[in-house]
């Protein structure tokens, strides 16, 4: 597994996991943020990025989250996790694997109808969006549509560069679609967990985040006012104060 690595804070690592066809990249607005507090390990999962694929197992959400724990090694860790990110940091947690959890917009509580949009939603962006003329990412108006999905904001046109190369360059898309349009987070998390949503959020719709109250009542709750799905586009230093609140939480819960 490839990882972006920034040490500077002197906190426990901070593990930073991407959505589908996003690479550690998604992260780079936050990660000096967190820096701060933590050694920020921002990974590229199996089949993304600079990250060979898993073999012989299919790349569901457990599956994934048992290769970032491998990764690791014994050593505890703090993760914070967007969209399928976030379903791995929920499965981390739930395993006693990680310190604290941040799950942004986590797959894992789609149901019925949104299942089906959802992988309309994504296969649609995925045969698009790398056709795009690059020449076109100059106008913020292309910019702002071809990004209408994740972000409330135009992006800056290198960063969607970035973010379109890693869409088409994604060998584990096919086989990790399929894990997390039929996932279903179960279980209890026994470590500070903070679950945000976008407030306009266009993938994992907002309507979700009541289930995931039901399903994490013990959890810290909260939108990200003016966010869509990716909000580390849209305001990064929010989420940089999200995942820093949780891991706080995670010191001040330990023993003396």
């Amino acid at each position: 597994m490839r990882l972006h690595h920034v040490r500077r804070g002197s906190g426990a690592p901070l593990v930073l996991l991407h959505g589908i066809g996003d690479s550690h990249r998604m992260w780079t607005n936050v990660m000096g943020r967190l820096a701060r507090a933590h050694e920020v390990i921002a990974v590229d999962l199996p089949g993304f990025g600079g990250s060979r694929t898993l073999r012989d197992t299919e790349p569901t959400p457990a599956a994934l989250a048992d290769a970032v724990a491998a990764f690791m090694g014994g050593e505890p860790f703090h993760v914070a996790g967007n969209s399928l990110g976030g379903g791995v940091a929920l499965e981390l947690g739930r395993a006693g694997r990680a310190r604290s959890v941040t799950a942004i917009s986590p797959v894992g509580f789609a149901r019925g109808w949104e299942r089906r949009y959802l992988r309309m939603s994504l296969g649609m962006t995925r045969t698009v969006a790398p056709r795009i003329p690059r020449r076109a990412l100059a106008s913020p108006l292309v910019r702002r549509l071809v990004a209408l999905q994740m972000s409330e904001r135009p992006i800056p046109r290198a960063e969607l560069g970035g973010a379109i190369d890693d869409l088409g360059l994604a060998p584990g898309w096919d086989a990790a679609l399929d894990g997390l349009v039929s996932y279903d987070f179960e279980g209890a998390v026994d470590v500070p967990v903070t679950v945000a949503w976008g407030e306009h959020d266009r993938l994992l719709l907002p309507r979700q985040s009541a289930r995931a109250r039901t399903a994490l009542p013990s959890a810290h709750h909260e939108w990200l006012r003016g966010c869509g799905h990716i909000p580390t586009w849209d305001d990064p230093e929010r989420v940089a104060r999200v995942i820093l609140a949780t891991t706080a939480r995670a010191r001040s819960d330990k023993p003396n």
